[in-house]
Parts: C-alpha cells; structure tokens; sequence
C-alpha cells in the first residue's frame, strides 16, 4: 500500500464532497493561485485512497493545475455498496467520467495510479471525449507480476474467512518481515492508514484484487484510443514487470516515463520529479492531441 510522507493538505487545497451524477465522492482539491493551465483528476490504487497524492497537489498546482485526488466508490471516505457488482470494471469506469464531468472544467488530464490505472483506461474507453490525456503511473496492460498475485489472492481469502483486523494484522506483519511497520516519523500515519483500511468496503476490495488478476491483456484496448497515452512507473517498480510495462509502452507508441530510483508510489516517494515528467507530456499532448506522444 501507499503510505503517504505527511499528512498535511498542502496549502489552496481543501477536502470536500464532489456530487456527481453517480453519487457523491470525497476529494481532495487543489487550486493554483494564478492562472489555470489544466485540470487532472487523481484515481488511486488498491488499498489505497486520495492521500497517496498529497505530495503531488503542490507541485502541481504550483505549475498552474487544478489537481483533484479522488476517493473511489467503497474506498476510504466516499461510500460504497456491499455487493460484487457495484466494483466491476465498466462500473468504476462510470463513476470516473461522472467526476470529471461534475469538475466542470471540461476535458480532463487523467492519471491513475496501479489499480486506478485499470479503471482509468477503461474509463477512457468509455468516454474518450471526457479526457485529454492518460497516465497509467505504475500500472500495467495485464494481471499484476506473479508475487503480487500470491499476496492479492491471499488477501481475497482472507477476507472472505477472517476478520478486518486478523487481516490488516498479518498485512503489516508480512510488510515488515515480522515486526510493526515504523510509522513514527509521520505523525498520526499508523492511525490513519488504520482508518483507511477499517473505511474501505471489504467488497471494493475483493472486486478490486479480482480485476488485478484479470488475465486479460489491455494492449488492444489502449491501441484503440485516440487519447495520447503516457506510461510512467520506477526503475524499482515491482507490482508489474517492468520489462513489460516498457514493451507495452512500445507497442501502444506512448509516451514513456522511468523514474530513476522509484518504487511503485512515484507519487509519494518522487513527487517533483513525476510532476515535471508528467508537465512535459500534457504539454505536448495539448500541442498535438491527434498526434502520436511516443518520443
């Protein structure tokens, strides 16, 4: 999971409800003092929540964008129903176009990180015209590595078997090889992660971890878009093979982005570096939105 360096909303952001015709979500929403440049809509990953772009909002607000981070459906503070249905894939795809047409900014840049990234692309298909752009950031065309299968399964299992807190126990465990995640230097992080995971509907999470074992392959799917296409991960990224999000990045024509010395939350761990990689690729693709954005 993503665990946010701080949790301190950078300044001209605020958290708030977004109501939108598929209900209302919580958002964190950043403002640029000065002229507006663009607006991006943040969708987060598994287990994971709208603080994982804290460290993002003010580089990019501070490079003239309106940056919105979104709790998903079942996802920490914006509500979710309990049954399976309500997470397949075209369903958050759905609640994606109905965010960004309810920031009333028109077209959006959008960017989704690992599991959000799924849901991004597939939200992109549904309504291209909503998007000027796509960044899949640390997220791949196919089911997660083998490894990260092992642990999504278990996790699936576990909560169909175990308690909420049996489970985030052994989570930890395994984070940690044996001992509590260090959590000290960040004041209220171990509680709020906590919370975050006790927030999160147990059936956003099982439909989640199905859809990252989905053996289906997405390069078709993406070929398939006009939008441009950018892929952005770290040279350590280890929930998909970066062989493969490389070879995926070259079949497609996208624009690609590795990240020297970042893991799979280039978002927290190298924010500035990402918001200037990502600066580069809306800008071009604002220049030439029909034109192919590989380099």
């Amino acid at each position: 999971m993503s665990k946010p360096r701080s949790l301190v909303l950078p300044p001209r952001t605020r958290a708030r409800r977004l109501d939108t015709a598929r209900g209302p979500f919580a958002v964190l929403d950043a403002e640029p003092d000065g002229e507006r440049r663009g607006t991006v809509l943040l969708l987060p990953g598994y287990t994971g929540s709208k603080e994982d772009f804290l460290a993002l909002l003010g580089p990019l607000t501070d490079a003239g964008y309106r940056a919105v981070a979104v709790d998903g459906r079942g996802q920490h503070d914006s509500p979710g129903p309990r049954g399976r249905a309500a997470y397949r894939r075209r369903a958050l795809a759905l609640d994606a176009v109905a965010q960004a047409a309810a920031l009333g900014d028109g077209p959006v840049h959008l960017v989704g990180h690992s599991f959000g990234g799924l849901v991004a692309r597939a939200a992109v298909a549904v309504a291209p015209d909503a998007f000027r752009s796509l960044t899949l950031l640390s997220s791949g065309v196919g089911r997660v590595s083998r490894p990260q299968r092992i642990r999504v399964r278990a996790l699936r299992a576990g909560l169909a078997l175990l308690s909420k807190e049996h489970v985030w126990r052994t989570m930890c465990w395994l984070d940690s090889r044996g001992e509590e995640p260090d959590t000290s230097d960040v004041p209220g992080l171990a509680d709020f992660l906590l919370r975050r995971w006790n927030r999160t509907r147990i059936a956003q999470l099982r439909g989640a971890g199905r859809l990252l074992l989905d053996r289906r392959d997405g390069t078709e799917e993406l070929l398939a878009l006009r939008t441009p296409l950018h892929f952005a991960y770290g040279t350590d990224e280890m929930v998909w093979s970066t062989a493969d999000l490389a070879a995926a990045a070259a079949r497609t024509g996208a624009h690609h982005t590795v990240l020297a010395g970042a893991g799979h939350s280039p978002n927290v761990s190298h924010p500035e570096e990402l918001t200037a990689r990502l600066l580069g690729f809306w800008e071009r693709a604002v220049a030439s939105p029909e034109v192919s954005t590989a380099p």
